[in-house]
């Protein structure tokens, strides 16, 4: 039996950890359940009725999102390159005093 204080058998036996005697109770978990597999071609019927609901974008959406990442990356990419200019250039003249 594990040793527990008076307060902690106390919580334990609100929560119903513990019986009466102090012993700890322990239940085994249910079983799980047996799913039957799905056939190959009833898998592709769903995926193509789940790809039926996704709403694709169109040209204009595809090309205009395209060039909203190229832009943000290029800028992002000028941003790290310049502070890494600017840190380096700080390092180096702090440590070659």
């Amino acid at each position: 039996m594990e040793n527990y204080n008076r307060q902690q058998k106390r919580q334990l036996k609100k929560m119903g950890a513990l019986t009466a005697e102090g012993a700890p109770t322990r239940t085994a978990p249910a079983p799980r359940a047996k799913r039957e597999r799905t056939s190959f071609p009833q898998f592709l019927r769903e995926v193509r009725a789940e790809l039926r609901k996704v709403a694709w974008p169109n040209r204009a959406e595809i090309r205009s999102y395209s060039i909203l990442v190229l832009i943000t990356v290029v800028v992002f990419t000028t941003a790290v390159t310049v502070l890494d200019f600017i840190f380096g250039t700080g390092a180096l003249w702090l440590f070659d005093r």
